[in-house]
């Protein structure tokens, strides 16, 4: 039976090898604090070679797995992936500095940016007013009433401009965090599954995205 490779957990193994697409891996490489089993890094391993995704070259103990098609990868994992499975809080800030507000007013929580708000610390592609950002509430309950009582956030059911995400890849959201200038970011590859399907102007941003790292020579993960 295949391994879901995009789910919570199983995608922490994929989320490194994008990171390094020419290691040579190893079950153990990924077994320990990211919370990853044994078994789990074992089925998903098998899933990516039966799928294509990566070859196994069996050595005996010297064996190992090489991602061979990252690009295929992301392809497949944007037609599975959904940002509506988070649990998303909307609030209105009457003031243009909002990002800079929150954070100070989330200084050392675990929170980051993503969708247009997020892209944009390396794009400046898309200009918009909303602000989206995971909050992880459940290491730290009282980090969304903080933040609503220093900003003075008010809860909207649609049409406000702050959106606070609850994630679903509770486990994986924020590997691979990025700081631009002090202010934390999703990885890029996050960023990317994040806005392929998010309207407005979603897809085109994540485009531009991707381009401009590959240009750079560096790689989506």
């Amino acid at each position: 039976m295949r391994r879901n490779i995009f789910a919570d957990k199983a995608s922490l193994v994929l989320r490194r090898m994008l990171r390094e697409p020419g290691h040579r891996w190893v079950v153990r490489d990924f077994v320990g604090t990211d919370g990853v089993s044994v078994g789990l890094a074992q089925a998903v391993l098998e899933t990516v070679e039966a799928m294509g995704y990566a070859e196994r070259n069996k050595k005996g103990a010297a064996s190992f797995t090489l991602l061979t098609n990252p690009d295929l990868v992301i392809a497949e994992w944007v037609k599975a992936y959904s940002f509506s499975r988070n649990d998303l809080r909307t609030f209105y800030f009457p003031f243009p500095d909002v990002i800079k507000r929150i954070k100070t007013a989330l200084a050392g929580l675990p929170y980051a940016f993503t969708l247009h708000a997020g892209a944009n610390f390396l794009t400046s592609w898309v200009k918009t007013e909303h602000v989206h950002l995971y909050l992880d509430d459940k290491a730290c309950p009282d980090a969304l009433l903080g933040l609503q009582q220093r900003l003075g956030l008010k809860e909207l059911v649609n049409g406000g401009n702050v959106h606070i995400i609850r994630p679903y890849y509770a486990h994986s959201v924020f590997f691979n965090n990025q700081k631009i200038n002090g202010y934390p970011i999703v990885s890029k590859l996050q960023l990317y599954l994040d806005l392929y399907n998010f309207q407005p102007r979603g897809r085109e941003h994540a485009e531009r995205l991707k381009e401009m790292i590959k240009g750079r020579g560096g790689f989506l993960a």
